[in-house]
Order: structure tokens, then C-alpha cells, then sequence
């Protein structure tokens, strides 16, 4: 079980768009290509902030080694 709010904090698109700072629709486009991790429930898309921090992290790993 995670004992960090953080870690079990789920975001809208919009909180999403708002947490990485790009518009909704990159939102959208980067959820729908599955380039993000993230999942829909109702339809509609969600996103982990844990999920969204590990790949935040792998994305600068790769930009980093180049």
C-alpha cells in the first residue's frame, strides 16, 4: 500500500496538462498514442502522478546520455 499522497494521486487531463505545462490536446495526443502512461476509467483518460514522475525520469535518463 503507498503511505505518499503523491504517489497515489490520479489527475484529469486538464491537472495533467496543468502538471507537465502543455495544452490539453498534446494531453490528449500523448495519452491516446500511448507515449505516456496513463489509462481511461469511464472513458475518460487518467494519469498517475507516480507513473507520470517514472517516466519524466526515464525521458531524462535518454536525453541526458545523448
Amino acid at each position: 500500500m503507498h503511505t505518499n499522497n503523491s504517489e497515489c494521486r490520479i489527475l484529469t487531463i486538464k491537472e495533467f496538462a496543468e502538471y507537465l505545462k502543455v495544452t490539453e490536446w498534446t494531453s490528449y495526443c500523448l495519452a491516446a498514442t500511448k507515449n505516456i502512461p496513463a489509462f481511461k476509467a469511464g472513458g475518460i483518460w487518467r494519469f498517475r502522478t507516480a507513473g507520470i514522475d517514472g517516466w519524466i525520469a526515464a525521458k531524462s535518463k535518454k536525453s541526458d546520455a545523448k
